[in-house]
């Protein structure tokens, strides 16, 4: 059986250049999602939130390469949106204010029955506090700039801002939340190698 790559065929949003700033149209996709607030770094809720995610993705997986679909697929990577109630909390280093979802993609074959489905199996198999909180959502982002970020977290700052000052340039100002989508594995992966996509809506 042939393993489809999402990333591969959706390139445009999963593979963008690290050397400019590029505009591109993101349609509606459905995601799982989990909602919450705190320091990422230091969250209990936030890694358990990323911990209730990839158990349902991969169960909906091989539900579908084991099923009448049969289709083997890699599951998307993971997906964060940032945002606070007072946006000087991300200069200040104000993490605790911090507000989050964390998410991943999921193939339009995926419905929300077998969303339910994978996420029952789940729950019989794994005490998670955090997977009552996964949800199945659709998500629209329309017009949007993005670059590939090389590098530890820490250092995303000019990458940021390289997105910002495009956004102007293009007289358009942003709408929506911060985007982050992460290719890297950092368990595995150097933080000078770690690729995150930084993705801004704009109008």
């Amino acid at each position: 059986m042939e393993k489809t790559d999402f990333k591969k065929q959706l390139k445009h949003l999963y593979g963008p250049s690290d050397k400019k700033v590029e505009k591109v149209e993101v349609p509606q996709m459905n995601f799982l999602m989990v909602d919450g607030e705190g320091d990422p770094n230091t969250s209990k809720a936030f890694s358990d939130a990323i911990e209730a995610l990839y158990p349902v993705s991969y169960t909906l997986k091989f539900m579908v390469k084991n099923g009448e679909i049969g289709i083997d697929y890699g599951v998307l990577p993971l997906e964060a949106l940032w945002w606070a109630d007072d946006m000087s909390a991300f200069t200040t280093g104000n993490k605790d204010a911090w507000k989050w979802t964390v998410m991943i993609m999921q193939p339009e074959f995926i419905t929300r029955k077998m969303f339910e489905k994978a996420k029952g199996e789940v729950e019989k198999k794994k005490n998670s506090v955090s997977l009552s909180l996964v949800r199945f959502e659709a998500f629209s982002e329309g017009n949007a700039a993005q670059i590939l970020h090389i590098g530890p977290f820490t250092e995303e700052g000019p990458t940021i801002e390289k997105v910002h000052l495009f956004i102007k340039d293009n007289g358009s100002h942003r709408v929506g939340k911060h985007h982050e989508i992460y290719l890297s594995d950092i368990r595995r992966a150097a933080p000078e190698k770690w690729k995150t996509i930084v993705r801004q809506p704009m109008a």
